[in-house]
């Protein structure tokens, strides 16, 4: 099993965190650590994970999904907040 690292900009903070994982972890996995590693607080399943401009499934994999070493994924609210 080889390990992917990885780029993921968590957008609530516009922290980019760095994360080494297995290329078999779900995309669901990598949200939830990513915004771990960022102090967001909010429930995970309010946001979801885009990779090359395209949302992808949580239930799929690094590998499934084609991510690249060094990819760069973005974690984002599901929901646009309106500014105030």
């Amino acid at each position: 099993m080889s390990t992917l690292p990885l780029r993921v900009t968590v957008l609530d903070t516009w922290d980019t965190v760095e994360l080494s994982l297995p290329t078999s972890t779900s995309i669901g996995e990598v949200k939830q650590q990513a915004l771990v590693k960022a102090g967001v607080a909010r429930p995970a399943d309010t946001y979801l994970v885009k990779y090359l401009g395209a949302e992808v499934p949580e239930g799929s994999t690094l590998a499934a999904a084609g991510v690249a070493p060094n990819g760069a994924l973005i974690v984002l609210p599901r929901r646009r907040r309106p500014v105030r």
